[in-house]
């Protein structure tokens, strides 16, 4: 996971795969231009949803209690799982489209999405079968008492169409990415996302419970399918449902498997903490776990909308069999996200228990130790999904999916035995996590420098400085921790704006070569 922008590349280099809806092409326009103005949409949707979600949450703790509030996140998680029964058509559709976004065989991306359609109709019988599965034994696996049975079968069976709501109205949401006109929604869901946020609040005024809250999710998801149908209507002008053939529905099962394959191990590397903490220590500790992971994990969707904004334009470039061009945006996509994670990682954990005793109370922070390890295992997560998302534009997932089965398998057997043997708590769990993914740690760079002829050695050298920033940075920011506190919102927002402001002086010029930060600098003007 190197911030760098060196690039070699080998004789060895191959062309990317095509799939079996590309029709390679030179991309035209600016990437750079679509690919910020994604990233503006993302961080308009996501900065509602943060403020949003800053909102709503303290008055689910309160409205629902820490016992009911630690369920709903479970049974969150628990539906997550079933979501990747449905084949993941949408993800095939994504990328596929993405490798041939300037093609005018209009008819052909017609019947990819044909594809998909036909493929969420095959795993539909599927979902819902695990779905009535998982609603009518999660009482007994929370150990939820006997008479809240019904309520927690009914939230689950809700949650579970939603899933099924999710998993159709994907398909434009995926057209409109792979296309890379994120950005032609900006707003629209972002007001959405306030009306959610509304629809929970009254879930919570009617005293309706988790059935309630769970309904308003779903009704939230039914409009955002509305949404997202009209935007592609008006800016993708060859929109429509084509019948593919039945190889190219096959084709496209192939290559929706793996993505499903993939999306259950992506579901335990993200909730699998969760889960464990729920099933094998208690509900009252996820409560104090999600809460205190709150701001820890915003890093991951703040990389995320960096990594979204660029990954359809990259794809593009994959698909015409550039892989200069390709490693070099690889290199500063991985440079930024090192930067940002590392700079708001260290805030994080120097003013995350002021945050959270501000926010919910003191009982609810996890304590520094524990702190510090979510922090890595976030760091973690982040850089290698990065290199993850460059092999799914490559469509070759298989190597990918084995070895990321293996790491997770790793990772939960570890997880387990030091919960239940050891009773090792919050960070037992994050320690088991990090051991059994640092394989993926190693792995995923490899495959991503063989594809596009970048040389191990180059890689790791890169690696030292940046680690070696981070690692200083980690170690400084708790101990200051221990010595300071803030007592006020206004405070805590002053000390943070000041924290990240110095941190991103030192970390860009200790942790970056003179290179890296021109081009950074070169890509910000642009």
């Amino acid at each position: 996971m190197e911030p760098t922008t060196q690039v070699e590349l080998g004789s060895s280099g191959r062309r990317p795969s095509v799939s079996p809806c590309t029709v390679g092409r030179p991309l035209e326009g600016s990437l750079t231009r679509r690919a910020s103005l994604n990233a503006l949409a993302e961080a308009l949707d996501y900065g509602t949803r943060l403020v949003v979600g800053f909102v709503v949450t303290p008055l689910l703790v309160a409205g629902l209690g820490a016992y009911s509030f630690g369920a709903w996140q479970i049974l969150g998680r628990l539906t997550g799982y079933i979501s990747a029964a449905d084949g993941r058509p949408t993800q095939a559709l994504k990328w596929s489209i993405a490798q041939q976004q300037t093609s005018t065989d209009y008819p052909q991306k017609r019947r990819c999405v044909g594809s998909a359609v036909a493929v969420w109709i095959l795993f539909l019988p599927l979902l819902v079968l695990l779905g009535g599965t998982l609603a009518w034994f999660a009482p007994s696996w929370l150990k939820i008492p006997v008479e809240q049975y019904a309520t927690v079968r009914l939230t689950a069976a809700v949650l579970v169409a939603n899933l099924i709501l999710i998993s159709l109205i994907g398909i434009p949401r995926a057209i409109l990415r792979g296309e890379n006109l994120g950005y032609k929604r900006m707003g629209l869901s972002a007001v959405l996302v306030c009306i959610g946020g509304g629809l929970t609040v009254l879930a919570l005024h009617w005293n309706t419970g988790l059935v309630g809250i769970a309904t308003a999710t779903t009704i939230t998801t039914l409009l955002g399918g509305i949404l997202f149908f009209y935007v592609v209507r008006v800016h993708v002008p060859w929109f429509a449902v084509a019948r593919p053939s039945a190889a190219a529905v096959r084709q496209f099962c192939g290559l929706s498997g793996w993505f499903l394959a993939w999306r259950l191990i992506r579901q335990v590397m993200v909730t699998g903490d969760i889960i464990l903490l729920g099933l094998l220590g208690s509900v009252q500790l996820v409560s104090v776990y999600t809460l205190s992971k709150y701001t820890p994990e915003v890093l991951i969707t703040a990389t995320a909308i960096l990594a979204g904004g660029a990954t359809p334009g990259l794809g593009g470039i994959i698909g015409s069999g550039n892989l200069a061009k390709a490693a070099r945006i690889r290199s500063e996509l991985i440079a930024i996200t090192w930067l940002v994670t590392t700079v708001v990682g260290a805030a994080v954990l120097l003013w995350n228990e002021s945050f959270v005793r501000l926010w919910v109370g003191p009982e609810y922070y996890v304590g520094t130790t524990a702190n510090v390890l979510i922090m890595w295992t976030i760091l973690q997560f982040i850089l290698l999904r990065c290199d993850a998302q460059i092999i799914d534009l490559t469509l070759k997932l298989r190597d990918k999916v084995l070895i990321g089965a293996v790491s997770t398998a790793i990772s939960v057997s570890a997880a387990v035995v030091v919960l239940r043997a050891f009773d090792g708590g919050i960070a037992g769990l994050c320690l088991a996590f990090l051991a059994g993914r640092s394989i993926l740690t190693v792995a995923y760079p490899w495959m991503v420098g063989r594809f596009l002829g970048i040389s191990g050695t180059a890689q790791l050298k890169s690696l030292l400085r940046p680690a070696a920033t981070t690692a200083l940075l980690f170690s400084l920011a708790p101990l200051l921790s221990e010595v300071v506190a803030v007592r006020s919102w206004p405070v805590l927002v002053l000390s943070v704006a000041t924290t990240l402001a110095i941190v991103s002086a030192f970390a860009f010029w200790a942790g970056l070569t003179a290179g890296q930060r021109r081009q950074l600098l070169q890509r910000i003007r642009g």
